[in-house]
């Protein structure tokens, strides 16, 4: 079955073998995700070459998604078996390079962000490792606070704090982030998912960093991840400024309250889709596979219902960066899609979906589909050399396969990210012959339609000029 929605895959210790970058790019992924919280500039640039070489040699487009920290606060390093908070003790949280309190009785733990006690506030809640424990700030100085348990458990080195309705004086990136950015510009990687976008400002000041970094380009695509309640404020604004969204439900279900992360998911995909952007459903989809080989059945609904709603993409984290099957992972996210994909004329988001902005790009693409509709075309081929085409006429829904053909390497790769396109590199065309061959032969290798049937080609006019759609042509293909 022709998959539509996308694969996101996190490498990882799990996975960065080339016999497994291979198991997996061959059970379904499209995209490979590296995570700057973890990992050195050198260890993420082999995964790079690997993914790289794997796909070449198995002729399969991947595309590469660099994620970056952002400012997240975390812990610092603790003693390697960890610290265990009993419910009702106290803790003390000291500015990190301290020498640490006198606590007493108390457990003392560092923190890497020490503008935290400048914001934090009596009667506060913290919440560290994804809300897994809880703290109620009692007293705070301006280089640490003390705390009550109010949840406890088993606490390690660099979990994440999160600190909710609190706005706190971070930077949207960081100098580390920076640097990561200009890291993954000479890589050449194809997508940049942001940490922690708080408002559309965010998001233009990384595009300026990336002028910066690189005034001649070419730039990768910029992923806002909505992880702060605040951006959920302002997303209608971060949505014109980005490229696409990340729905990053963990850190969200954090900062909110859990039971508005659903709704949440719900309105950020439909508005996303609106505006003909990119859109990525992520955290904790298969979780429990991190340590078993089936999922719960709840985690299947979740990832099917993602698919119902509209979602461009479905990630995995954990689940294959550190996880014991993370093939068996993989395997099992395509097979929910596929299912899900199968019943959603039942149970999708099948009504007329109204778009923001209208060019002569998007118009050609809803009469592409509407002709596909009214013929029974097996396919949509679009010539492309940006990549925009293929992206417009994915986020239509034509609902047949869409083949997009480019001379360019980066646009082949780029084009793993988006819903329902297979692409193929080919030759650049001069003429309309040269490009009907170039169609044709291309149509046969993927085996997408058959002599006799017909086919909706889209493509620039005059065909050796790179520039915006402009021609849609009914094509039977030759016996």
């Amino acid at each position: 079955m022709n998959r539509k929605a996308r694969i996101v895959a996190t490498l990882g210790p799990a996975s960065q073998s080339e016999a497994m970058v291979e198991q997996l790019i061959l059970a379904g992924v499209n995209v490979t995700r590296l995570n700057f919280s973890h990992g050195s500039h050198a260890e993420h640039a082999a995964r790079i070459v690997t993914v790289r070489r794997v796909a070449e040699r198995l002729g399969i487009s991947v595309a590469v998604l660099q994620d970056l920290q952002g400012p997240k606060i975390r812990l610092g390093k603790l003693d390697q078996a960890g610290v265990q908070l009993e419910p009702d003790s106290r803790v003390v949280l000291y500015a990190e390079g301290d020498e640490p309190p006198d606590g007493g009785t108390s457990v003392c733990l560092p923190v890497d962000f020490p503008e935290l006690f400048q914001a934090a506030q009596v009667g506060a809640r913290i919440l560290l490792d994804d809300g897994r424990l809880v703290l109620s700030v009692d007293t705070v100085s301006p280089r640490g606070l003390t705390a009550r348990v109010l949840i406890g458990g088993l606490v390690t080195s660099h979990k994440g704090i999160n600190l909710p309705a609190v706005k706190l004086p971070i930077p949207a990136l960081t100098e580390k982030d920076e640097a990561d950015l200009a890291f993954g510009l000479s890589q050449g990687v194809d997508a940049v998912a942001v940490s922690f976008v708080r408002s559309a400002a965010d998001i233009h000041g990384v595009r300026a960093a990336l002028r910066r970094l690189a005034p001649e380009g070419p730039w990768p695509l910029l992923i806002a991840k909505l992880e702060k309640p605040e951006a959920l404020d302002d997303l209608e604004a971060i949505l014109d400024a980005a490229d696409g969204v990340m729905v990053a439900r963990g850190d969200l279900g954090v900062e909110m309250s859990l039971e508005r992360v659903p709704t949440a998911q719900k309105r950020i995909i439909q508005m996303a889709n609106h505006k003909m952007k990119l859109v990525i459903t992520a955290t904790q989809m298969l979780e429990s596979m991190t340590q078993n080989a089936l999922p719960t059945r709840a985690e299947a609904s979740d990832v099917a219902n993602a698919v119902f709603d509209g979602t461009d993409a479905v990630m995995l984290s954990g689940e294959t960066a550190v996880g014991k099957y993370p093939l068996q992972a993989v395997e099992m996210m395509h097979r929910i899609v596929c299912e899900a994909e199968a019943n959603y004329d039942v149970w999708g988001h099948v009504d007329e979906q109204e778009f923001a902005g209208h060019d002569d790009a998007l118009s050609l693409a809803l009469a592409a589909r509407a002709v596909a509709h009214d013929r029974d075309v097996k396919a949509i081929v679009v010539f492309t050399v940006t990549g925009r085409s293929a992206w417009i006429m994915s986020k239509v829904r034509p609902g047949v396969p869409i083949l997009a053909l480019t001379p360019e390497e980066r646009t082949y790769r780029r084009l793993a990210l988006f819903w329902g396109v297979l692409p193929r590199r080919v030759r650049f065309s001069q003429t309309l012959e040269d490009m009907i061959l170039s169609m044709e032969k291309a149509v046969h290798e993927t085996g997408i339609a058959q002599p006799g049937q017909q086919v909706v080609v889209v493509s620039g006019f005059p065909v050796g000029a790179a520039r915006p759609p402009t021609l849609a042509l009914l094509h039977t293909l030759g016996v």
